[in-house]
């Protein structure tokens, strides 16, 4: 029967779900704030990629300690999520553990969801430790750690363990309950009914308890919900598009610009016709910008790289550039194209870049400039690179840190001439030589001369 208590529910439940589709919808209005780029090529293939790497996990377990860990708490959320639905629909009816109709398979999911909140718990104290007591310098170090990023992974950690333990103590005085009326027990709980006494054998108490336990554990995860959109965590929803629109090209393949393309060619043969020049709605010639400035000259893709990152510097703890001592961080350009992402578009309830840009001890000086490049991201992080592809191989929800810093570095060669100035003799020289040394074409095979080569007479 539907009482005032489910439509307090009804009504918290609908307000937490709008909450979070007006971030969303905040989040693709920002995403959507980049180039357009076709990715919907070999959907087979995509599909493929996704089920290994985003469902699969595959690339976690390159490092097998975090991977199984990781695992606990991934296969507990998908789980564990099964019942959250029992609880909505429970919540909003008046009903109680409204799925146990389906019997043996009722009481296996129950198993297995105490058994995996377990898991979680032990998982999440465990991440704690390694974050906090044994600091794992890749969860510890670097300029974009600051102040948030760290107050948020173990937000997200403590999180989680409360909202088990809430589920356990719905579970434990339930259970009790149920035992004490005679009535039969719904389910399995080979966690709980080791713990079944600790809350006592007064059954108004334990119904007490149960529902407060009830109660803190849906309403923690409508809470927790809002507050992905804020969070690094907000990667468990966005890895899975994020990988099925993953590059697909060889890694070491780069991009080329088509006016650039049909210049060349133009260069290379007279008779080459290039495209007419690409008009707007009212006829107007488009002018093209070479590179990336700001976010908006970004594809929707790089975009959306920065809402995938789960800021776990596996990216910067193999770049050979950061462990050289050399500016560049992987990991913070991603982040910066984040904060830069929602200063300029919209930004969830409780994200608040500028104040996060804020804290901490800043390594890399940028300028006042109100751009990706410089405001965020430096000239001399951008030239540390040396393309290697490493940070791309070792994200696990496949980030192209890479395509983002040649894109930033083409903006800087193609539109300001601010190449290093050996870059810039190497330019030159291939202009003039064909080649990136400072000699003529005529004297290339001058090193051969004085080689002795055997003749056959």
């Amino acid at each position: 029967m539907i009482g005032i208590e489910n439509i307090i529910f009804l009504i918290v439940a609908a307000v937490g779900i709008g909450l979070f589709v007006w971030q969303i919808r905040k989040i693709r209005k920002n995403v959507l704030m980049g180039r357009d780029v076709e990715l919907t090529d070999n959907p087979s293939e995509r599909i493929n990629k996704t089920l290994l790497v985003a469902f699969g996990q595959q690339k976690m377990f390159k490092r097998m300690l975090p991977a199984v860990l990781h695992l606990f708490v991934y296969v507990g959320f998908i789980v564990i999520n099964i019942e959250v639905l029992e609880i909505l629909i429970d919540g909003i009816f008046g009903t109680h553990r409204v799925l146990g109709f389906v019997g043996p398979l009722y009481s296996g999911l129950m198993a297995i969801n105490e058994i995996l909140a377990a898991l979680v718990i032990v998982s999440c104290a465990i991440f704690l430790w390694r974050r906090n007591v044994t600091k794992v310098p890749r969860l510890w170090k670097g300029p974009e750690l600051r102040a948030w990023p760290k107050l948020d992974a173990n937000i997200i950690l403590i999180t989680e363990i409360v909202l088990m333990l809430a589920l356990f103590v719905f579970n434990i005085a339930d259970l009790k309950r149920v035992q004490l009326a005679g009535e039969e027990v719904v389910g399995a709980y080979p966690i709980s009914r080791f713990f079944v006494d600790i809350f006592g054998n007064d059954p108004e108490q334990l119904y007490t308890i149960a529902k407060v336990g009830w109660w803190f554990h849906i309403l923690g995860i409508l809470a927790f919900m809002n507050y992905l959109p804020s969070s690094k965590h907000f990667h468990i929803i966005m890895a899975f598009p994020n990988v099925y629109y993953s590059k697909l090209l060889p890694k070491g393949k780069f991009t080329t610009n088509p006016a650039i393309t049909h210049e060349i060619k133009a260069m290379l043969d007279p008779s080459y016709q290039p495209p007419a020049p690409e008009v707007d709605a009212e006829g107007n010639p488009v002018i093209q910008r070479f590179g990336a400035k700001d976010v908006e000259d970004l594809t929707w893709k790089q975009l959306m790289d920065s809402y995938t990152c789960t800021e776990c510097g596996r990216c910067t703890a193999v770049c050979p550039a950061n462990v050289t001592g050399k500016l560049l961080s992987p990991r913070k350009i991603v982040m910066d194209t984040r904060d830069r992402m929602e200063e300029k578009g919209e930004h969830p309830a409780i994200f608040a870049p500028n104040h996060y840009k804020e804290l901490g001890e800043e390594r890399v000086e940028t300028t006042d400039e109100k751009t990706l490049l410089r405001g965020y991201i430096t000239p001399e992080e951008l030239w540390a690179c040396t393309t290697c592809n490493a940070c791309v191989e070792a994200c696990p929800v496949n980030i192209d840190q890479l395509s983002t810093i040649m894109d930033l570095r083409r903006f800087l060669v193609l539109e300001e001439s601010a190449a290093p100035s050996s870059l810039n003799a190497m330019f030159t020289n291939i202009e003039n030589n064909g080649a990136p040394w400072a000699f003529s074409p005529a004297d290339r095979f001058n090193w051969a001369e004085d080689l002795y080569v055997p003749s056959k007479n």
